[in-house]
């Protein structure tokens, strides 16, 4: 009965989600209509079109895991990552997609099987906790070696250009990747830090779209921003007061 409501839990997030789009396609189409130089739907981009099922579904993902007890938004996770990997293909952005198929799958297929167990290693109940200050160090440390590993390649394979030649563009999409990989890592072990890396990708997105001028996706990432920081409130809120480790000076 408990499996059964988790799974009634993901289809009314589903259904939430398209609403939710259905009403964003509405205004942007009416802006378009209003301001045909925007260009905001192009649905005659296969890259794009693909985009709208992988936001959707990725709404829905977020929508159900904001319950730190409700593993089945992982099905819908691994479902996004296919698409949003198949977008990049489309896109020509491998690196991005490699992440996704080779990275995300996995860590969303371990993460039903850690949450569906219900259990962490040591046997007591699988809550949501803080990262403790060696594991904050150690994450924050790796943020900074995925971005600056990301603009170096990007420097050298995408855009064939000197290092410090584009940097806003190299910095953004370098924390979309890094703060993504370390997100998707730490929900596999319940750690509410995972909804701050959701919190630097989103924000990362609005500005890096702002600089390439994608209005569809400035207002794509705005919403995720918003989606993302209610469930990590909401995660902050069922994290209990001796699982705060370092976040106790900041939550009360």
């Amino acid at each position: 009965m408990k499996n059964a409501n988790l799974w009634k839990a993901l289809g009314r997030n589903f259904i939430i989600s398209i609403v939710l789009f259905g009403a964003l396609l509405g205004l942007l189409w009416l802006a378009e209509m209003i301001f045909p130089a925007l260009d905001l739907l192009k649905w005659n981009d296969p890259a794009w079109v693909v985009g709208i099922p992988a936001s959707v579904i990725g709404v829905a993902y977020i929508l159900t895991i904001r319950d730190p007890q409700n593993y089945t938004g992982f099905y819908a996770g691994i479902i996004m990552s296919i698409l949003l990997g198949t977008q990049f293909i489309l896109q020509g952005g491998y690196d991005s997609a490699f992440l996704f198929f080779l990275v995300f799958i996995p860590f969303q297929m371990m993460s039903i099987y850690k949450w569906s167990r219900n259990k962490d290693d040591g046997g007591a109940s699988f809550e949501p906790k803080f990262l403790d200050t060696p594991r904050l160090i150690l994450s924050i440390a790796l943020l900074v070696f995925i971005t600056a590993g990301d603009w170096i390649m990007a420097s050298i394979a995408i855009y064939h250009e000197p290092i410090l030649e584009n940097i806003a563009v190299k910095l953004l999409s370098g924390l979309l990747i890094s703060s993504s990989f370390l997100a998707n890592y730490w929900l596999i072990y319940r750690k509410t830090d995972s909804w701050i890396y959701w919190f630097i990708y989103s924000v990362a997105g609005i500005g890096l779209f702002i600089i390439l001028g994608n209005v569809f996706s400035i207002v794509l990432f705005t919403f995720f921003l918003v989606i993302n920081s209610m469930a990590g409130i909401a995660w902050i809120k069922a994290t209990k007061p001796e699982n705060l480790y370092w976040a106790k000076i900041f939550v009360k």
